[in-house]
């Protein structure tokens, strides 16, 4: 089969076509045909050698979704069979023509989602629904902050949060990426460039805050939360160092927390596919929460699709297609 490898750690040329051998499905796994491959944040974290793949994944094939058909099912495989058609979250390995995934972290490709959109789903659906509404227990009628508003995270939590009652603001680095936003269900947008996200919300007051960025954000975001307020980190592209007024946080009784999903264990993320199933699936056939596809790239092209990333010019999703 044809993959994408990391050739050694280093900038978005390092990553190369090669042929591998097809990986074989363990107890409980499931071998997918690959038609399509998110790309996402940390698996240019993992080109460049600063996020290794967890024990039992393989660590120089990055892609952490796909979506496909299901092309062998191992022992113990009991709801998929040959031919289905999934949506699967990985701890690597996407980036190939196949993919093997635990079959309690796939699931059915929506019915009004295309099989090569269904790709854009597993990450980002997964990630949000833990740390927003889990972890950061959003109510219908509280107010979400959602940084980094238009990538794949933002849009996700956006429509999810809009759709289930919620008032979303979020910040964004361009007039057009706000304009994005707001269509999408966020009722405030702040362009980042321009204005300062604080000053702009102290008269609102937020409830939960879902952060990427760290750094400097860590005061801001802290003055806007509310009492009983949550703030969830997913990343901290910005600096992981910030400073703490304890005596605050206690006198509002604030939540600060943070997760990270791709170490998880198997159990944990087949538990969060039912939630996910359970509770998005439904909105998604709904049409009010729909996969926002900004571009395409053959696989063998994977290092474009990173270099367009890290340069944070898209709105949404950037997916790899395979030719299966």
């Amino acid at each position: 089969m044809k993959a994408i490898v990391i050739t050694k750690p280093g900038d978005a040329d390092v990553l190369q076509i090669a042929d591998l051998p097809k990986p074989e499905p363990a107890e409980n796994e499931v071998l997918i045909r690959v038609r399509a491959a998110g790309v996402n944040r940390p698996d240019i974290a993992q080109r460049m050698g600063k996020y290794a793949a967890p024990a039992g994944a393989p660590q120089d094939i990055p892609g952490l979704e796909v979506s496909g058909i299901i092309e062998k099912c191992g022992l113990g495989v009991v709801r998929w069979k040959v031919g289905d058609e999934v949506c699967a979250l990985l701890a690597g390995g996407g980036y190939a023509e196949f993919a093997v995934a635990h079959g309690g972290n796939c699931l059915p490709v929506p019915g009004n989602v295309s099989l090569q959109d269904a790709a854009s789903l597993p990450e980002t659906v997964f990630t949000v629904w833990h740390n927003v509404f889990q972890k950061g227990k959003l109510k219908k009628g509280e107010h979400l902050l959602v940084h980094g508003g238009t990538s794949g995270i933002g849009i996700t939590a956006i429509q999810i949060a809009h759709a289930l009652g919620a008032r979303v603001f979020c910040t964004a680095g361009s007039a057009e990426k706000c304009t994005a936003a707001l269509k999408l269900g966020a009722s405030i947008c702040i362009n980042y460039k321009q204005e300062d996200f604080e000053q702009v919300l102290k008269q609102e007051g937020v409830d939960v805050i879902l952060d990427m960025i760290g750094g400097e954000y860590f005061e801001k975001n802290v003055s806007l939360l509310r009492e009983e307020g949550r703030l969830v980190f997913i990343n901290a592209m910005q600096g992981t160092s910030a400073t703490l007024n304890v005596m605050d946080i206690m006198r509002r009784r604030l939540t600060i927390t943070g997760s990270t999903l791709r170490n998880r264990s198997n159990d944990f993320k087949q538990e969060l596919a039912a939630q996910v199933e359970e509770h998005v699936w439904p909105l998604i056939t709904q049409k009010l929460v729909t996969p926002v596809v900004y571009k395409t790239f053959p696989l063998a092209r994977a290092a474009a699709a990173h270099q367009l990333m890290e340069s944070s010019e898209h709105i949404g999703k950037i997916i790899l297609l395979t030719k299966n």
